[in-house]
C-alpha cells in the first residue's frame, strides 16, 4: 500500500538509504538450524507400516534372538544358585520365553500398542537371591527339591507383588504421576534407560575377546559402512547384517571349540567362549509345554512379597523410559498418560501370569529389543508381534530352542554395546522440545543423569552374592525393597528428576521446560494422531469402561 501510494515520487539517487544490515544468529551464521522434529523422518517403516512378510518374518526372528541373550543371562545367574540343573535351567529358559512371548502379544494388542517386546527384567534379581538366600540354611533332601522349593516362594511373590502394578495401572495412578514429567524429564530417563546397562555391555564381551570384540568391529562394520558400498544392498544389510553377523561369529567360536583352542584355559573362559559348555542342547526335552503352577504349588512369604514389591515398582519405571524411546523409534508420538498407566497394569496382569506359569523373575520392556528398531529402522509392529510365535514355539520344542540359547554370552553382549547406546541417544533427542540453554534445565539434566548412574553403581558395588545391599536395617523386606529401588537407573533417575524439575522454578520455566509441547500427548485426546498410534485394534475400545483404556 506505501508503495502504491508514492508510486509518481521520486527519489534523488544521491538520497536511496543502503539497504539494511541483518543481523543473524550465530548459530545461523556458521551453519543451518535444525528445527524439532516430533516423528523421525528417516525410518523407512513405522508403527503401522509393514515390509514383505518375509522380511517381516526374518525380522521377527531377529527381535527374538536378541531377547534370548537376557533370557540365558537370567537363568545362568540364578538356576545354578538354587540348586538347579541343566535341565532345570532349560526348563526355566523355556518358562521365560513363553511368558514373554505372551506378555509381548498382549502388550502390542491392549497395552501400549507398541513394537516393543517384553522380556525377563534384571530387576527381580535381587529380590530372587534374597529368596534363594532364606533356604540357604535348610534341609532338602536334594538339591533338585530346593530349586523347586525356590521356584515355588518366587511364584508366591510374584503373584502377590503384581497387585501392586495392576492397582496403580487400571487406578490410573501411574497415569497421574507421569502428568508431572517433562522432556527435562524423560531425557534422563530414557539416557539411563540404555547407559545403565553398561555392565551388560564391554565387561561382558571382555570375559571372552576373541569372539565378542569381533563381533562388535563385524556388527558396525557390516550394519553401517558395507550397506554404503551398493545401494542395492543397503537396505538388506541395514535391516539383517545382524543375523548374518552372528551366524559369522557363533561358526568362528565352534571352529575354536573344536580345534581345543579352550581345552587349557580357566573354567570363566570356558564357560563364557565355548559353544558347548552351556549343556542346554543334551539336557533339554524335545517337547515340553509350560503350564500351570508346573513346579508345585507356591509358597507365600510375606518377606519376599515386600522384596518383590520393591522390583515390580522399579519395573514399572524402567518399562516407561523404555516406551518413550520405544514411541520415538516406532515413529509414533509420545505415548499418552492413560497408555502408559494401561500399560503398566497389564504388565501387572503379565506378572500374575508369569507366577502362575512359574517364571522366575518378571518381565519388563526390553530395551536391546528397542534399540534394534533405531538399527534396523523399521519400527512395525507387526514384526514383534511375529517375534512371539518365535518364543512360544522355542518354548514349546525345546531341543531347538536350546540351540540357539547356546550361543556364547559375549556375542550378545558385542550386540549390546550397540543397542543400549542407541536407546540413550534416542534419549537425548527429547532435550529438543525444551529449551537446553537454560541453566536451570541443564542443572537439572545433569543432577538426574549423573545420580541416575552414580547411586544405582554404588547400590550394586555394595551388594553381596547374596544380594545383601548398602540398606541394612532389622527389616529384611525394607531392605529389600530399599535395595531394589535404589540398584535401578531408571527409577532414580526418575525420582530425581521428577523431584527437582518440579519444585526448582517450576511456575516460572513453563515454556523452557518444554510443558507445552508434552501437554497435548499427556491428554487422551489432546492430539489426532493418538488414536492413530494408541487405539486399540478392530472396535474393541466400545466394550471396555473408559477407565480401562
Amino acid at each position: 500500500m506505501v508503495e502504491t501510494a508514492h508510486h509518481n515520487h521520486q527519489h534523488p539517487p544521491s538520497q536511496v538509504p543502503p539497504p539494511p544490515v541483518v543481523a543473524r544468529p550465530l548459530g545461523a551464521a556458521r551453519g543451518p538450524a535444525y528445527p524439532p522434529q516430533e516423528q523421525l523422518l528417516q525410518l523407512h517403516y513405522c508403527i503401522h507400516s509393514n515390509p514383505s512378510w518375509v522380511q517381516t518374518a526374518v525380522l521377527g526372528f531377529q527381535h527374538y534372538i536378541v531377547m534370548l541373550g537376557t533370557t540365558v543371562m537370567i537363568a545362568t545367574a540364578l538356576v545354578p544358585r538354587m540348586g538347579g540343573s541343566p535341565g532345570d535351567k532349560a526348563r526355566v529358559i523355556q518358562s521365560l520365553l513363553f511368558m514373554s512371548g505372551v506378555n509381548t502379544l498382549l502388550q502390542t494388542w491392549f497395552g501400549t500398542r507398541l513394537p516393543t517386546v517384553m522380556g525377563p527384567s534384571f530387576a527381580y534379581i535381587i529380590s530372587v537371591l534374597a529368596i534363594i538366600n532364606d533356604f540357604s540354611d535348610s534341609t532338602f533332601t536334594s538339591e533338585h527339591e530346593r530349586f523347586t522349593h525356590t521356584m515355588r516362594a518366587i511364584q508366591g511373590s510374584l503373584i502377590v507383588s503384581s497387585l501392586l502394578n495392576i492397582v496403580i495401572g487400571y487406578s490410573n495412578a501411574w497415569g497421574n504421576l507421569t502428568r508431572f514429567f517433562s522432556p527435562i524429564v524423560i531425557v534422563p530417563v530414557v539416557c539411563v534407560v540404555g547407559l545403565g546397562l553398561f555392565a551388560r555391555g564391554f565387561p561382558q564381551l571382555g570375559n571372552c575377546v576373541e569372539i565378542g570384540l569381533p563381533m562388535l568391529i563385524l556388527l558396525v562394520i557390516g550394519q553401517q559402512y558395507l550397506q554404503r558400498i551398493h545401494p542395492a544392498a543397503g537396505p538388506l544389510l541395514e535391516r539383517f547384517a545382524l543375523l548374518v553377523c552372528i551366524g559369522i561369529i557363533w561358526s568362528f567360536a565352534a571352529i575354536l571349540t573344536v580345534a581345543g583352542a579352550y581345552n587349557n584355559v580357566r573354567e570363566r573362559t570356558k564357560i563364557s567362549c565355548r559353544t558347548d559348555r552351556s549343556l542346554l542342547i543334551s539336557s533339554a526335552p524335545w517337547i515340553k509345554i509350560p503350564y500351570p503352577f508346573q513346579w508345585g504349588t507356591p509358597i507365600f512369604r510375606a518377606s519376599h512379597v515386600f522384596g518383590m514389591v520393591g522390583a515390580a515398582l522399579v519395573s514399572s519405571a524402567e518399562s516407561t523410559g523404555t516406551f518413550y524411546a520405544a514411541s520415538r523409534l516406532a515413529g509414533a508420538t509420545a505415548p499418552p498418560a492413560h497408555v502408559l498407566s494401561r500399560s503398566i497394569g497389564l504388565q501387572g496382569v503379565g506378572q500374575l501370569l508369569e507366577g502362575i506359569f512359574g517364571a522366575a523373575v518378571g518381565t519388563t520392556a526390553s530395551v536391546e529389543n528397542v534399540g534394534l528398531l533405531g538399527i534396523t529402522r523399521v519400527g512395525s509392529r507387526r514384526a514383534v508381534q511375529i517375534s512371539t510365535a518365535f518364543m512360544v514355539f522355542f518354548s514349546i520344542f525345546g531341543k531347538f530352542g536350546a540351540f540357539f540359547a547356546s550361543i556364547p554370552l559375549p556375542i550378545f553382549a558385542a550386540i549390546y554395546c550397540v543397542l543400549y547406546g542407541i536407546v540413550a541417544a534416542i534419549g537425548i533427542s527429547f532435550v529438543q522440545f525444551a529449551n537446553n540453554n537454560s541453566l536451570r534445565n541443564i542443572y537439572v539434566l545433569g543432577l538426574s543423569l549423573f545420580l541416575g548412574i552414580s547411586i544405582p553403581q554404588y547400590f550394586v558395588m555394595n551388594t553381596d552374592m547374596a544380594g545383601h545391599g548398602p540398606v541394612k536395617t532389622n527389616g529384611g523386606w525394607f531392605n529389600d525393597i530399599l535395595n531394589t529401588i535404589f540398584s535401578s537407573p531408571p527409577t532414580v533417575a526418575l525420582i530425581v528428576g521428577t523431584l527437582v524439575d518440579n519444585t526448582l522454578e517450576a511456575r516460572h520455566s513453563v515454556e523452557e521446560r518444554g510443558i507445552p509441547w508434552l501437554i497435548p500427548f499427556q491428554r487422551r485426546k489432546g492430539d489426532s494422531r493418538n488414536d492413530e498410534f494408541y487405539s486399540y485394534p478392530l472396535r474393541i475400545s466400545e466394550y471396555i469402561p473408559t477407565r480401562f483404556l
